[in-house]
């Protein structure tokens, strides 16, 4: 199940980041004119929608896909229960204080 997580994570990561690169941010990317042409040419004139839309799509399923893993993963490995971080008071050892140095005895006043 692990495996299955991280094959789509990596592959909807790898398909953002080509949404994200393909656009342009003032229009242009793969919207803009091809060779002089105009922008309805071949039905480029969608594209910006398409990778839009695309771009929304696969951040939400990551999103989602980040949100709903942990439960499937540590269903299956951990019980669903969360590992006690804090140390046994049983097996620490108390803490002893530090020594302290014996002081000088005050000079005999004359």
């Amino acid at each position: 199940m692990v495996i299955l997580f991280l094959i789509l994570m990596v592959v909807l990561s790898v398909l953002i980041g080509f949404f994200i690169l393909v656009q342009n941010p003032k229009g242009g990317g793969l919207a803009g004119n091809i060779a002089g042409f105009s922008t309805q040419f071949m039905g480029v004139k969608q594209t910006t929608d398409v990778l839009e839309k695309g771009t929304w799509i696969v951040a939400v399923l990551i999103a989602v896909l980040s949100i709903v893993s942990p439960v499937f993963i540590a269903g299956k490995s951990s019980g669903g229960r969360e590992p006690n971080l804090r140390p046994n008071s049983s097996t620490t050892a108390p803490l002893t204080p530090t020594p302290t140095l014996p002081q000088p005895a005050p000079a005999p006043s004359k």
